[in-house]
């Protein structure tokens, strides 16, 4: 049942991003990706509020895999990373957290370019891209 949960609340996490993203972007046109820094930004406050209430329960609790693991999950993945950093700086673990958001943020960043570049040179793109 808890593959249910999960399933459930990332598609409606998924469609509510799609929509809203591009709701977003479009009243604020621009090169800037304000829709999708929007969404990061509420997924951050709502998995935070999350992390607050559902804190001391258990992981496969319904409701946290529904709302945390599935709706948060489908809507933003940056909130997760969020909330795993709050964590450790609760924790006294200020160094780990900023390692995380550095490692995570160049590399993620070098890692997307590595895939862009060897599907380039590889020949793979979707016709008409």
């Amino acid at each position: 049942m808890q593959w249910v949960y999960v399933a459930i609340g990332g598609a409606l996490g998924t469609v509510l991003r799609f929509f809203l993203q591009g709701r977003v972007q479009s009243l604020f046109p621009g090169p800037f990706p304000i829709g999708t820094l929007s969404i990061n930004l509420v997924g951050s406050a709502v998995i935070g509020f999350a992390g607050g209430l559902f804190g001391s329960a258990p992981a496969a609790h319904p409701g946290r895999l529904f709302l945390m693991v599935g709706i948060l999950g489908g809507f933003t993945t940056f909130s997760s990373f969020s909330l795993e950093n709050l964590y450790l700086i609760r924790d006294g673990q200020g160094r780990v957290a900023m390692l995380y958001i550095l490692a995570s943020n160049v590399f993620g960043v070098l890692f997307a370019c590595g895939g862009f570049f060897l599907a380039r040179s590889l020949g793979r793109s979707v016709p008409g891209v």
